[in-house]
């Protein structure tokens, strides 16, 4: 069985840790953990690897978020990839920090990239993979806001995170979507440890 796991984002530097592009840091960790490296090809950066009896095809889409679907189209005919083994790891504002949940099917919610897939597929029957990316910004600075960098702290939360999404990809094309939506969009995202405060230091005035 053959998977397309697409992690949106925007290729470029100045993108590179901004929020809007968690699925590409998702699937760069999915390859680091694998030995794998992303090759420029069509419409994106593409890596092979297999999880037992499953291939799988990483793509990063390079044609900006908003035209997105050329990228997952093209790769899925060219891949000969039915929906239901199609997913799409993206950011989310309408969850917590950190929080991962997946989803098989439903609307953009406001998502430039989600929205396009939907165009280009004439279809919302396709499963996403969501993790959180807060929401802290005043009315009207959205764009601003998913293009903006974690803070070291924040960064921090959702680089804990990126294990369970590995998993939660992998047990999708080994176990299915159901198995996966019940085992783990229940969880709470496990937060890294906070620094120990330094030790109080004694009282020397007299």
């Amino acid at each position: 069985m053959k998977y397309l796991i697409v992690g949106l984002g925007n290729p470029g530097d100045e993108y590179q840790d901004t929020r809007h592009n968690i699925g590409y840091r998702i699937l760069d960790a999915f390859a680091k953990a694998s030995n794998i490296v992303f090759e420029d090809r069509r419409y994106g950066f593409v890596a092979y690897t297999s999880v037992k009896n499953c291939q799988l095809v990483l793509l990063k889409p390079t044609t900006y978020m908003n035209l997105s679907g050329n990228a997952v189209r093209y790769w899925m005919n060219k891949e000969k990839i039915e929906p239901e083994n199609l997913l799409i790891v993206v950011d989310d504002l309408s969850l917590p920090l950190g929080t991962l949940r997946l989803k098989g099917q439903g609307g953009a919610g406001g998502h430039n990239g989600l929205r396009h897939i939907e165009q280009i597929l004439c279809s919302q029957m396709y499963a996403r993979l969501r993790m959180g990316i807060g929401n802290d910004f005043p009315r009207g600075a959205q764009c601003d806001f998913v293009l903006s960098s974690f803070g070291p702290d924040d960064n921090a939360i959702i680089e804990s995170q990126f294990p369970t999404a590995i998993e939660m990809i992998k047990s999708f094309c080994l176990s299915g979507l159901n198995f996966t939506m019940n085992h783990y969009n229940k969880r709470k995202p496990t937060l890294p440890s906070a620094d120990k405060p330094s030790e109080e230091k004694p009282d020397t005035e007299k």
